[in-house]
């Protein structure tokens, strides 16, 4: 890293602990306002938000203009309300009035089982509660997340993150090899995976996501099909009046043999196709999934 783009990331870091703490005398709810209006008006001068429409267009090529631009901005104010959430993660996810969970019965049955698991979700809503919400209640979870660019966010990130832990047993790892060995001595020692399958994986397998052949993780697969792992589909939305919702949904096999993993990723994929076409302004649009 240069000189010059550390003082550019130190310089980013700063202005966003001054606007944090000049809204500290306000609400969360104002607070999380200007904050995700603030994005939705930065977003739109970005070079993201072309990146954001293209894709938009990929999956709604019967959108006009102005509905497209209407998801997009959404989108940028739900990464607004994420960034801010992000600064108090640890109280929003002790006040349990702000997340509404589905599918009690699937977790239920999961802890009679007493074998690890892996959930799977993508970046919807605020993705960062889901960890932190199964440590909470007793699910030991190692997560894979990938570190940004700008270092000073990036310990921010992983600290808020790690500090929303109610327990030593859960994890995050930074992807690469030592992610893979931390993962697999997590499952042998019963503990289970949470990963956010929806974003290109350039060393992954082309499967089909909305139609177009695109790079895809697949690696965990191999994982559940090894230990004989359910797969857990890990619906995350962003409710109207801004409290979040968690869903647990049936679990997946992966124990055919005569199923490839290709062939199971796409079953996955045309789950979370479903969660996005539901829900398009909580999706993460801005990162380059279709190139």
């Amino acid at each position: 890293m240069t000189f010059f783009i550390s003082i550019r990331y130190l310089l980013e870091f700063f202005l966003f602990k001054i606007i944090i703490f000049l809204l500290f005398p306000f609400s969360k709810k104002f607070s999380s306002k200007i904050i995700s209006n603030s994005f939705m008006f930065l977003g739109k001068i970005s070079k993201y938000n072309q990146i954001a429409k293209n894709n938009c267009k990929i999956v709604f090529p019967d959108l006009n203009e102005k509905e497209i631009t209407k998801i997009i901005n959404n989108s940028w104010q739900n990464l607004g309300h994420n960034l801010f959430e992000l600064t108090f993660l640890k109280k929003l996810l002790e006040d349990k009035h702000n997340i509404e969970i589905k599918g009690l019965e699937v977790l239920e049955k999961i802890k009679k089982e007493n074998l690890p698991v892996i959930f799977f979700s993508i970046h919807s809503s605020n993705w960062e509660v889901c960890v932190p919400f199964l440590d909470q209640n007793n699910f030991k979870t190692g997560a894979i997340y990938r570190h940004i660019n700008n270092t000073f966010f990036n310990r921010y990130i992983y600290k808020q993150r790690t500090d929303a832990l109610k327990t030593n047993d859960s994890f995050y790892t930074p992807k690469g090899k030592v992610s893979a060995k931390e993962i697999l001595e997590g499952v042998i020692n019963s503990k289970n995976i949470f990963l956010l399958v929806d974003q290109k994986d350039s060393a992954g397998t082309e499967v089909n996501f909305f139609g177009k052949k695109v790079k895809t993780q697949t690696g965990f697969l191999k994982i559940a099909r090894k230990y004989k792992l359910k797969l857990i589909p890990m619906k995350n939305i962003r409710l109207p009046n801004n409290k979040l919702q968690i869903t647990f949904e049936q679990p997946l096999l992966h124990n055919n043999d005569e199923v490839s993993d290709e062939k199971k990723m796409l079953e996955i994929n045309s789950i979370i196709e479903k969660w996005i076409r539901e829900n398009p302004d909580n999706w993460f649009w801005q990162h380059k999934r279709f190139n």
